[in-house]
């Protein structure tokens, strides 16, 4: 297939740091990637999209059909469409803690499409506080002057010296060579630099910090943007924005009110406003409660 088949996937300054750590070995695989991604997002914008565009617009005029939408979730692009930055919700970046650990609801999620998720996935938490990416963040840090001492570089230094080097078929990426190793920790320590000395960039990264809202109301951190929130908390930044993906049904019921169209938007655009990150361990947690750490004093490098 020509490369001309399909057209280049949309960079940002996040992926373009890493193109010198590209390799022709994973030429096509990237390819073979970029081309499941592209026919995705077809069949979304030509299919997919105005699909689920026909059926909101009868939930909006309560028109036959709208009731059943609403009962299989409500088409979360749809909705993103008309909120759009009312989803935003500015948060302290150390307060979000807690993320969503499907594992202890047996590793079942909701659909990504709904924005109305039912099931007790909000009861099962993790603690970001001990997560990998706060602690690669951390380790990347504290040894900023001898990368080789960090715990990742070990720990990819041991994968090529085994003849397996680690490489990823979606960013193109293989860390062939200690040199390549280095150079994959340095670019994750200029980002957390370039944070410290700009603040919080949202268009270095196409994915937005995606969080959803439990029963209760609160913030629970989904897996988009971890390495960015890892940064934001280690360099105790004032305040980042999270963007809502879903919502828990029973809270939704409980903000709209026996509502829906544009009034039920309105309500729960209104109602995000007051939505604050939750704290405390879930009853579904899969692991036990562990033990708060002590934040690093807020580093600023401008």
């Amino acid at each position: 297939m020509s490369s001309r088949s399909f057209p280049p996937s949309a960079s940002t300054k996040d992926d373009d740091a890493f193109a010198s750590l590209g390799s022709e070995r994973l030429r096509w695989s990237k390819r073979r990637v970029r081309l499941q991604e592209w026919l995705k997002s077809s069949f979304q914008q030509q299919v997919g999209i105005p699909f689920e565009e026909f059926w909101f617009q009868r939930w909006l005029k309560g028109q036959p059909g709208g009731a059943q939408l609403e009962r299989v979730g409500l088409p979360r692009r749809s909705i993103e469409k008309r909120l759009g930055d009312r989803l935003v919700v500015h948060i302290h970046p150390r307060d979000m803690i807690r993320d969503v650990n499907f594992k202890g609801v047996g590793g079942k999620r909701p659909s990504s499409s709904a924005f109305l998720w039912d099931g007790e996935w909000d009861e099962s938490r993790g603690d970001l506080r001990h997560g990998s990416r706060y602690e690669f963040i951390t380790d990347l840090d504290e040894h900023r002057d001898d990368l080789t001492r960090t715990r990742r570089f070990q720990a990819h230094a041991a994968r090529l010296k085994a003849g397996k080097p680690w490489a990823s078929a979606h960013e193109g990426i293989l860390l062939d060579s200690e040199e390549k190793i280095l150079a994959y920790l340095n670019i994750y320590l200029t980002f957390l630099d370039d944070m410290a000395c700009h603040g919080f960039d949202t268009s270095r990264s196409k994915d937005t910090l995606g969080v959803v809202v439990t029963r209760e109301g609160h913030l629970l951190k989904i897996n988009r943007g971890l390495h960015r929130l890892a940064m934001a908390q280690r360099l105790g930044l004032a305040s980042i924005p999270v963007t809502v993906m879903a919502v828990h049904r029973q809270w939704w019921e409980r903000v709209t009110a026996g509502t829906t169209g544009q009034v039920a938007l309105d309500r729960l655009a209104c109602a995000l406003v007051d939505c604050t990150p939750e704290q405390r361990p879930g009853r579904l947690d899969p692991g036990g409660e562990q033990d708060p750490i002590q934040w690093p004093a807020p580093i600023d490098r401008k």
